[in-house]
């Protein structure tokens, strides 16, 4: 019996005991998506503070990805719409406070942070998610907007719920005007992904009814009841997105991380078999599973922030819930690490048997962590625990449906230096294609060669703008014998086929290696 088949074995006979918990953690995949949330509404995330200086803004973004990096996180969720303003100058909204300390002032001395964090992220090998809020225009009542906000020009697109600002969703001026913000960031810069959160219709409060009777009596009249309507509203946003960024750039993903229940099921047999006060279909009307059934959504993350045996909303309950609706679309599981020490979270290994469940479900491709700031603090020894469950890097899954043509495999040119400063290792494609990153194998000298397994990814290198690519090992050992591969991996993630195989014996300090 192979290690891994034993291991799920004991993952199995596990499932028979609760609460959840786990002897042998399951083994780490090759493919599977690791994200942080990096959130700068009310300063969460980044900036710590507003008005930072540029320098002091982008030394702690530089520190945030170096920590994620260590990880072996492979992509960043940055939050760059919070409350319908910008982090990168917009021709739509003003500039963020969170950002300058005061909307519509730039960052001192100017710089785009927008661009800034994509280069940081591509440097690294990130994946860049740009998180929009849709709706969302104030965190507070008495909030005053900058002179050029678009409150100011169109008072009757906006609404208040709850002390808060909001976009209209049914008023069809204001939908469009927020799809002309997100699609010039599509346009103009050069995202892997864009993404939303949980925030549509916002979430509900007690005795006060959200007041959009004036649109739904403009634009409503159709529907039977304001429930459907406020669906429609969303699901024409959700697909009219879909369809301006696949015809602008088809390579950009479009995700959503709804709230973590679609619907209870005494409401709907349907439904998943939990008590939770509010759902995405019947109170953020957000029709979840529809926009997966069309097709226009490339990934669900459903923030599952619910520990294991939480009787209103089981974890376990939900995962296996969701992994049964991805109608063949990505499903990354969004952890509430935030709530790590808090009660039902005394177990020190929840996480990691959160983790542990992923992976032993179908249709579950990785995880997104809420938030990066609770990785800074090491609350709970959370870096640990990663250290634990992502050993080594991985790749992102594939998207079939908008790419499966992978590059061709590289081919090696020389191999220099010496034990003191590395072995240098130097390929150039072997066709003009679109070859995005590659991916180093190392194995020894006689070691089964097993590019599906993880641990023997030496490195994930970006491409360069170069013809020649290249990557320095540093960690080889004197008097060694070392069998090196390479393959090319495109934009969405399909791998070539491996290169030959470069044997390379490393001698002493100051000798330089032979090629065999």
């Amino acid at each position: 019996m192979s290690k891994t088949v034993f291991f799920f074995c004991l993952f199995l006979l596990s499932l028979t005991f609760s609460p959840v918990s786990f002897a042998q953690d399951l083994p780490a995949p090759k493919r599977e998506l690791r994200a942080a949330w990096i959130a700068t509404v009310v300063n969460i995330d980044w900036p710590t503070q507003r008005a930072l200086n540029a320098h002091d803004q982008q030394k702690e973004f530089v520190e945030l990805l170096d920590l994620l990096q260590s990880m072996k996180m492979n992509a960043v969720v940055v939050q760059v719409r919070p409350v319908a303003d910008a982090l990168f100058p917009s021709s739509y909204e003003p500039w963020s406070e969170y950002l300058s300390g005061e909307q519509g002032e730039s960052p001192t001395p100017y710089y785009n942070p927008l661009t800034f964090m994509i280069e940081e992220a591509r440097k690294r090998g990130l994946e860049f998610h740009a998180w929009f809020n849709p709706y969302r225009a104030s965190m507070k009542e008495d909030f005053i907007h900058s002179k050029d906000h678009p409150i100011n020009q169109h008072p009757e697109w906006f609404v208040e719920y709850g002390g808060k600002k909001y976009y209209d969703p049914g008023h069809p001026e204001a939908r469009e005007y927020v799809l002309n913000a997100i699609m010039e960031v599509v346009r103009h810069y050069d995202l892997d992904a864009v993404h939303f959160d949980d925030y549509f219709y916002p979430y509900r409060i007690a005795n006060e009814e959200f007041p959009d009777d004036s649109s739904y009596t403009c634009y409503g009249e159709s529907y039977k009841n304001k429930e459907d309507w406020r669906r429609y509203n969303v699901d024409a946003f959700v697909e009219e997105l879909h369809d301006r960024i696949r015809n602008e750039k088809p390579h950009v993903v479009f995700g959503i991380s709804p709230f973590g229940v679609w619907r209870n099921n005494d409401k709907d047999p349907m439904g998943s078999d939990t008590k939770a006060g509010q759902t995405n279909y019947d109170d953020l009307y957000a029709d979840v599973l529809k926009w997966l059934r069309e097709g226009w959504i490339d990934y669900i993350t459903p923030q599952l922030y619910w520990h294991i045996g939480f009787a209103p909303a089981d974890y376990k309950v939900l995962v296996d819930w969701w992994s049964k609706h991805t109608y063949g679309r990505h499903m990354y599981i969004g952890q509430g690490i935030y709530r790590l020490g808090q009660k039902g979270w005394e177990d020190k290994r929840e996480i990691i048997n959160q983790i542990n469940l992923n992976r032993a479900t179908p249709n579950v491709h990785g995880s997104m962590y809420f938030s990066t700031k609770v990785f800074v603090q090491n609350k709970d020894s959370v870096q640990q625990k990663m250290e634990e469950m992502y050993p080594s890097e991985a790749l992102i899954p594939v998207m079939p449906w908008l790419d499966d043509t992978p590059p061709e495999a590289p081919v090696w040119q020389e191999i220099i230096g010496n034990q003191k400063y590395g072995v240098k290792l130097q390929w150039q494609d072997s066709t003009p294609g679109d070859a995005h990153y590659y991916v180093v194998y190392r194995f020894d000298a006689d070691e089964e060669i097993n590019i599906h397994d993880p641990s023997k990814i030496l490195a994930t290198v970006p491409r360069s703008p170069y013809h020649t690519q290249s990557y320095t090992d540093r960690s080889t050992e004197t008097r060694t014998q070392y069998r090196y591969l390479v393959t090319a991996v495109d934009r969405k993630h399909n791998e070539s086929q491996v290169s030959a195989e470069k044997r390379v014996k490393t001698r002493g300090a100051h000798r330089a290696v032979k090629e065999l």
